[in-house]
């Protein structure tokens, strides 16, 4: 199940750093990796939660991760910045990620 939450994490991040590319959806080829981006995404968390994963567990992990490596990335990539508020808010997003997934194992 990690291996499909994996799969839709990486679609996920790819599909968004190529809604940029797409400049509006006005650029077929990344329009296209959004699309199926996307699909590939909901379909790896789908199958993630269909083999077992908690849901709140799942959607914290796809989204806080996805959040967290599109921060980074948009840091190497587009060269844009990260103020010390928002690198502590990712901190945070991770750390509660963490959190929920070990929380999960004692309830």
């Amino acid at each position: 199940m990690w291996g499909w939450l994996l799969l839709a994490i990486a679609s996920e991040v790819a599909a968004t750093l190529s809604l940029r590319a797409s400049e509006g959806f006005t650029r077929l080829l990344p329009s296209l990796v959004v699309v199926a981006g996307y699909v590939v995404a909901f379909y790896g968390l789908s199958q993630a939660l269909t083999r077992g994963m908690q849901l709140g567990t799942a959607y914290a992990v796809w989204s806080g991760v996805g959040v967290a490596a599109i921060a980074v990335l948009g840091v190497v990539i587009f060269r844009e910045s990260l103020s010390l508020v928002q690198v502590a808010g990712l901190v945070f997003v991770v750390v509660g990620v963490v959190m929920l997934e070990l929380g999960a194992h004692h309830a």
